[in-house]
C-alpha cells in the first residue's frame, strides 16, 4: 500500500493535502480576496451615495448618480481628462519605442560604454522621488517647461524608460539571433530587422512596457502637483486632489471621479495581461 501511495504521488507531481490545510487554504484565499475587493468594492458604493450618506455602512439606500453629474458637467474633471490621456499617451509612445530600440541595441550590439549605459540606467531607478523634485523643478523651469504637458512627459519618461529598457534586453535577449542574421542575409539594415522580423515576435514584451508606462504617467501624483499649477492645467493625479483637502471635503465627487478613472486603467490592465499570458504561453516552444 506504501508502495502504491508513493507511485501515486509521483503521478501527481504533489503530495495530497489534509482536510484542515485545505480549509485552512481557502479560509486564506478568502481573506486575501475579501481585503482586495473592499476598498474598491467601498469607493464604488459610496459613488452611488449622497453626499450625507458617505460614511455609512450601509449599502446604497438612496441611489444616486449625482455625484457622477456633477463631477462631468460642474467640475474641471473632462479637462484633467483631456490633460491626463495627452501626457500619458505621449508617455507610452515614446516611452516604448526608446525602452524597445535601447534594449534592443544592448541586446544585439556590443559598442564602447555598454555596460556603463545598462549600470546608469539601473541606478536611476535607485533615487526616491522626493529627492528629485527639486532638481527636476529647477531643469524644467529654466527649459520653460513648467506648467506644460510635454514638461510633464519628459518627467515619466525618466521613470519608465530605463526600467523598461531593462524589461526589454531580457525579453529579446530570449528571441533567437539566428533570426537577426536571416534579416540581415535578406538584406535588411539594423533598424528595419529590429521593425519587421523583432517587434512582431515581441509584441507581449511591449505589451507589458506599454501598460508599466502608462500606469507611471496616469497614476504619478508628487510630479503632476508640483509641476502643473491652474485647475485648468492639471492632470487626473491633482485633480482629485482638489475634492478632498484641508478646507473641503467632497468625498462622492473624489469616489465617483476614482471609479472613472480605475476604467481606463482596468481595460489597459486587461489588455497587457491577455498579452503576457500569451507570451508565455508561446515561449515556452521557442528553440
Amino acid at each position: 500500500m506504501s508502495t502504491l501511495n508513493t507511485k501515486k504521488r509521483k503521478v501527481t507531481g504533489r503530495d495530497e493535502r489534509g482536510p484542515l490545510a485545505s480549509v485552512a487554504l481557502h479560509a486564506t484565499l478568502l481573506l486575501a480576496a475579501v481585503i482586495a475587493v473592499g476598498p474598491p468594492l467601498w469607493l464604488l458604493v459610496t459613488s452611488f451615495k449622497p453626499e450625507s450618506e458617505a460614511f455609512s455602512t450601509e449599502l446604497v439606500k438612496d441611489f444616486t448618480l449625482g455625484n457622477y453629474d456633477h463631477v462631468l458637467n460642474d467640475t474641471e474633471f473632462p479637462n484633467w481628462l483631456l490633460n491626463s490621456l495627452v501626457v500619458v499617451g505621449l508617455t507610452t509612445v515614446i516611452g516604448v519605442f526608446i525602452a524597445a530600440t535601447t534594449g534592443y541595441a544592448v541586446s544585439r550590439f556590443k559598442f564602447p560604454g555598454m555596460r556603463p549605459l545598462m549600470w546608469l540606467l539601473l541606478i536611476t531607478q535607485m533615487f526616491p522621488v522626493a529627492v528629485l523634485i527639486v532638481p527636476l523643478y529647477n531643469l524644467l523651469a529654466n527649459l520653460g517647461l513648467l506648467n506644460q504637458p510635454i514638461g510633464l512627459v519628459v518627467t515619466y519618461l525618466t521613470i519608465a524608460v530605463p526600467f523598461c529598457a531593462w524589461m526589454m534586453k531580457g525579453y529579446f535577449d530570449t528571441i533567437p539571433v539566428e533570426i537577426d542574421e536571416a534579416g540581415r542575409v535578406d538584406g535588411l539594415n539594423p533598424f528595419g530587422t529590429f521593425w519587421r522580423l523583432i517587434v512582431p515576435l515581441a509584441k507581449p514584451g511591449l505589451a507589458v512596457t506599454g501598460f508599466y508606462s502608462f500606469i507611471t504617467g496616469w497614476a504619478e501624483v508628487a510630479y503632476a502637483s508640483a509641476f502643473m499649477t491652474g485647475e485648468e492645467n492639471l492632470t487626473l493625479a491633482g485633480g482629485l486632489q482638489t475634492f478632498v483637502n484641508q478646507y473641503t471635503s467632497d468625498w462622492g465627487s473624489l469616489t465617483a471621479s476614482a471609479v472613472i478613472v480605475a476604467v481606463p486603467a482596468a481595460v489597459i490592465f486587461g489588455f497587457a495581461q491577455r498579452h503576457l499570458v500569451s507570451g508565455l504561453t508561446a515561449g515556452a516552444t521557442k528553440s
